[in-house]
C-alpha cells in the first residue's frame, strides 16, 4: 500500500502538477501521435522541457502538426527500434522523466503486420528501458500499455492490475508482453526493494479506449464517425454491441502526470501498475457512442456492418480503477458522454482555431 501523504494528495491540484514539472527535462516517446500530442502540449503548459522521440506522424490533420511550429528543436523523427539513437538521445537529454507512448497502436493493422507489432511494442519498449539503465539520476519512467493486457473472458467483470495477463490478437498479446518486459526490467535493474534515489524507477499506466480531437487513425470508431458525418454519409459500425472504457483523452494523461510525479517523489511505493478508466458504471456500448456523436453533430445515421469472419476484437472490456482513485487520488472527471461531447466539439472547429481549442480544453479539464 503507497503510503497516504499529503504531498501525494497535493500532486493532484494543477498548481502542485506545475511544480513536479516545471524546469524538468521530459523526454516523451510518440509525441507525434494522438495521445502523445495532446500530452507534450499539456508538459509544455505545465513548464516543463520537453523533447519528443517518435516516427513521423501517420495522417493529416493531427495535434502534432499544428503545434509542430511550436516544437522547433524538441522532436526526433526516429524509430525506436534505433538502439543506438534513442541511447545517445536519453544519455544527452538525461530526462527527469520519460513517458513511453510510442507503438503500434492499432488492433486491426496488427493482424496485417504481426512481427513488426511485437517488435515495436515490446522490443522497442525493451531498448527504451534498456537505455535508461545507464542513467545515474532520479527518474520516473511511466510506460504506456493499454487496457487489452489483460486475457479477456468477455465476461462482465471489471479487470484488476492482478488479473491475469494475456491477448487475443497480435496487438493485445504485444502489449501484454511489453508488461511482461516492465516487470522483468523492473526486477532486474530498478528493483523498488533497493534504493531508488539516484537511479531510475519504473510504473505502467494501462488505459482504456482513449477520444479526442485531433485523431485520424485509420479503423478507429470516431475518426469512422468525423469522416461520414463530414461527408454525409452513414457512419460504418462493425461491433455496435460491443461494451468498451471509453475515457477523453485528458483523463488518462492526468493520471498519467500525477503517476509520474509520485513516481519521482517516491519511487519505492509507485513503481507499480495503475489502470486509468471511466467509473463501473460509465461503459457504453459503441452503438451508444455513435448516438451520441451523431445528436452532439447534430445530424448523421449509421449502418451496422457486423459481419462473420471479420478481425476478432473483444466485444466486453472494463477496468476497475480503484487503485488509481485511492493511490494517486486521480479520478475521471467527464462522465462518457461529456467525452464524447467534447470531442465532436473539437472536430467541429476550422483548422485554424484547433490548437487554441485543444489548449483551452486542456484548460477547461484542469478547471473542472
Amino acid at each position: 500500500m503507497a503510503k497516504q501523504s499529503g504531498k501525494m494528495e497535493n500532486l493532484v491540484s494543477n498548481a502542485s502538477l506545475q511544480s513536479a514539472y516545471k524546469g524538468k527535462k521530459v523526454l516523451l516517446t510518440g509525441h507525434t501521435g494522438f495521445k502523445g500530442a495532446w500530452l507534450m502540449n499539456w508538459l509544455q503548459m505545465l513548464g516543463a522541457d520537453v523533447k519528443g522521440y517518435a516516427l513521423p506522424p501517420s495522417y493529416e490533420g493531427g495535434i502534432y502538426q499544428l503545434m509542430e511550429p511550436f516544437a522547433t528543436g524538441a522532436s526526433i523523427l526516429a524509430d525506436i527500434r534505433n538502439k543506438e539513437l534513442l541511447k545517445q538521445t536519453v544519455q544527452d537529454f538525461q530526462p527527469d522523466f520519460i513517458f513511453h507512448l510510442a507503438a503500434q497502436p492499432l488492433v486491426r493493422l496488427s493482424y496485417e503486420i504481426p512481427a513488426e507489432t511485437f517488435e515495436v511494442n515490446a522490443v522497442g519498449t525493451a531498448n527504451l528501458l534498456e537505455t535508461a539503465i545507464s542513467l545515474n539520476k532520479r527518474c520516473a519512467v511511466v510506460v504506456i500499455t493499454t487496457d487489452k493486457v489483460y486475457e479477456n473472458k468477455e465476461q462482465d467483470i471489471l479487470y484488476t492490475e492482478n488479473d491475469v495477463l494475456g491477448g487475443y490478437d497480435p496487438y493485445s498479446a504485444s502489449k501484454a508482453c511489453t508488461e511482461i518486459v516492465v516487470s522483468s526490467f523492473r526486477s532486474s535493474f530498478f528493483n523498488p526493494s533497493q534504493s531508488l534515489q539516484n537511479r531510475p524507477s519504473v510504473a505502467s499506466a494501462r488505459a482504456g479506449n482513449v477520444i479526442g480531437g485531433g485523431d485520424w487513425s485509420k479503423d478507429r470508431i470516431v475518426p469512422d464517425i468525423v469522416r461520414a458525418l463530414r461527408n454525409g454519409a452513414p457512419i460504418p459500425v462493425r461491433n455496435p454491441n460491443s461494451v468498451r472504457p471509453w475515457q477523453h483523452v485528458l483523463e488518462p494523461l492526468h493520471g498519467y502526470l500525477i503517476l509520474g510525479a509520485m513516481l519521482y517523489a517516491q519511487p519505492v511505493e509507485f513503481s507499480t501498475a495503475f489502470n486509468f478508466g471511466p467509473l463501473p458504471a460509465d461503459h457504453l456500448t459503441v452503438q451508444e457512442l455513435v448516438e451520441t456523436a451523431i445528436d452532439s453533430w447534430g445530424s448523421g445515421e449509421w449502418n451496422n456492418l457486423a459481419t462473420p469472419g471479420q478481425p476478432h476484437e473483444a466485444n466486453l472490456l472494463k477496468l476497475h480503477i480503484g487503485k488509481a482513485m485511492q493511490q494517486l487520488q486521480w479520478k475521471p472527471k467527464l462522465n462518457a458522454k461529456e467525452a464524447i461531447q467534447w470531442t465532436i466539439e473539437w472536430y467541429k472547429q476550422p483548422v485554424e482555431k484547433q490548437l487554441d481549442f485543444t489548449l483551452n480544453q486542456i484548460n477547461s479539464y484542469q478547471q473542472l
